[in-house]
């Protein structure tokens, strides 16, 4: 038989998540093999794989039947389906969770996408959806905008596991493990207990090579300048790794043991926020499908990924290392290297986190219409 790459993953310190699931996974014992073959130990979910799960099969049709003649509204029909899929994958995860000691298998959800910029709404909406759910092994997803990032901090303290998502920048990244840090110290400061609060960090990787690689083609295109070429060429499909691998190496330097304030924390048992590598299939044409997981490999994080790139990890994937602590002076030039060309790295970053918010809206909006449109019918027909 041969290797299981994703094993090896799991031996180097890194846990492996599933993006995306159906209910046909749930019922049909696919989320179990995972985690018993591969070492699965999580779920990412989110509003663009729940709308291709819910109107991409025919798996919900009778519950979308018979909530619709209840009186449910497309929205309330969503929100019973999403619960139900989260809760069943919590359900299969949660032996997972009892041996790692809480420190592995989790199910996120995402907030809805509509409140991005919202604090307070957002807040509220986190408990309620927390309190509806009502699994411990879950975890609900923020997006990490500036708006994000207050709500964080607030559900943190109210001690709810929180998965900050849509991460570009590394300014936001250091943000988001700030409000992790000050949230931890506040439930300290009044005497809550830290130890069974579990937070990751959902950096985003492909989405930061596609549109800087457009950047790149761009200027290609009107450059003359040699040097100015070469540097464009040598960067290209480089920067999502550069800039993630930046982002790891300020995690290593704030949940290090030795450094006074984590050791404070990790004192009053608490845990590493960990960070997530979201966002890793290779979208360009030419490149390794494992790219992303190959080369950002490291132990005390986390990979997410969909089905394809799991089942190509398992079968070809390299490990060669602690990747994604390679060649830290590099990443920083490769990502100092774009200003000097005259690509506006901040701005491209800013773009991302408004396309991600919008495209999870419009996911989302899709859904709810889809719904609707069902809803209808079988209301018209009873």
């Amino acid at each position: 038989m041969s290797e299981n790459h994703l094993r090896r993953l799991e031996a180097r310190g890194q846990g492996v998540w599933l993006d995306g699931i159906t209910r046909a996974d749930i019922t049909n014992g696919s989320i179990l093999r995972l985690v018993d073959e591969d070492g699965i130990s999580g779920i990412t979910t989110n509003p663009a794989t729940f709308e291709k799960a819910i109107t991409g099969t025919s798996d919900y049709d009778q519950d979308i039947q018979d909530f619709a003649r209840q009186g449910l509204d497309a929205g309330q029909i969503v929100e019973s389906l999403v619960v139900a899929d989260v809760q069943g994958a919590a359900d299969v995860l949660r032996a997972r969770w009892d041996r790692s000691a809480r420190q592995a298998g989790y199910v996120s959800v995402e907030v809805s996408p509509l409140l991005a910029r919202d604090t307070r709404q957002t807040i509220l909406e986190v408990h309620r959806l927390w309190d509806v759910i009502n699994r411990p092994n879950v975890m609900i997803k923020i997006p990490g905008t500036i708006e994000g990032v207050a709500a964080v901090r607030q559900c943190l303290i109210d001690g709810l596991n929180i998965n900050i998502t849509l991460l570009f920048a590394l300014d936001r990244y250091q943000a988001v493990v700030e409000a992790y840090l000050d949230a931890v110290e506040t439930r300290l400061e009044r005497g809550d207990a830290v130890d069974d609060l579990a937070s990751v960090a959902s950096f985003f990787v492909s989405r930061v090579d596609t549109i800087v690689d457009e950047a790149i083609r761009e200027r290609l295109a009107t450059a003359t300048d040699g040097t100015t070429r070469t540097v464009l060429e040598q960067i290209r499909g480089k920067v999502g790794v550069a800039n993630a691998r930046l982002a790891y190496a300020h995690f290593q330097n704030v949940f290090n043991l030795g450094d006074a304030r984590w050791d404070k924390l990790a004192g009053g048992l608490a845990r590493v926020q960990r960070p997530l590598w979201a966002s890793t299939s290779v979208k360009e044409p030419g490149r390794r499908d494992t790219e992303y997981l190959e080369e950002l490999i490291g132990p005390r994080s986390v990979v997410t990924a969909p089905r394809a790139t799991l089942d190509a990890f398992r079968d070809h994937g390299k490990v060669r290392g602690d990747t994604a602590a390679e060649g830290l002076l590099s990443a920083e030039a490769t990502v100092n290297s774009l200003g000097e060309v005259g690509i506006a790295f901040p701005v491209l970053l800013r773009q991302l986190e408004d396309d991600g918010v919008r495209l999870f809206a419009d996911a989302w909006v899709r859904l709810l219409k889809a719904v609707e449109d069902k809803a209808r019918r079988y209301q018209s027909a009873a």
